[in-house]
């Protein structure tokens, strides 16, 4: 099973404040995404180059509690709007092994997009939130593909923690020069993306 790299997620307490942090922060506005009923969140969404995607997400106020943890760590998430994790997909995700701190895959739909998704133990993915999420579009068209053109492209994502070299290995079916992986104290995040102005911003 190999991977490929699909969208950037930003966490925040609401998803309105996610959203005008991020818009201070990228200089384009984002786009309405929707609800994940089986989680309990809402997000916006923001095309990228190479068909890549940011979305901002946030537990939603008015949907039911979920019956389980929600993903992406949003259980324990407080502070300000920030780089949470990352995305990556993965053809025929529901037949293959897992990696070590995923449960198994459910399949999820909003509107009319259906994917299957690999559920983290506890709501939380491993190393830390450094390991990506995994996901499975299926034969629904990518969400990329129906978002305007913000001209932001991804430049890096760097990605640092004290067991780099099990996040190395965990990566390995992953073929993608922007992701570095760094040896560090801390668990940590951060992207370079390019603006359409050719500057450089940095979540």
């Amino acid at each position: 099973m190999r991977y490929a790299f699909d969208h950037l997620v930003i966490a925040a307490e609401t998803l309105e404040s996610g959203v005008v942090w991020a818009e201070e922060r990228l200089g384009v506005p984002l786009q309405a995404g929707g609800k994940h009923a089986r989680y309990g969140t809402h997000n916006a969404l923001l095309g990228m180059a190479d068909g890549l995607y940011l979305e901002v997400i946030a537990v939603d106020p008015e949907a039911d509690a979920p019956h389980g943890p929600r993903w992406f760590g949003l259980d324990g998430f407080d502070g300000a709007p920030r780089l949470v994790t990352w995305v990556c997909s993965a053809q025929g995700l529901a037949a293959a092994p897992l990696p070590e701190g995923f449960d198994h895959v459910v399949g999820l739909t909003r509107g009319d997009l259906a994917w299957d998704m690999a559920e983290a133990r506890g709501g939380v993915l491993p190393y830390d939130q450094c390991h990506p999420g995994l996901i499975d579009w299926g034969t629904t068209p990518h969400p990329a593909t129906r978002l305007a053109p913000s001209g932001l492209e991804l430049m890096r994502l760097e990605l640092g923690h004290p067991e780099a070299a099990g996040l190395k290995d965990a990566l390995a079916p992953l073929q993608d020069a922007r992701v570095q992986i760094l040896q560090a104290r801390n668990p940590q995040l951060k992207a370079t993306l390019r603006g359409a102005g050719g500057q450089e911003i940095t979540l």
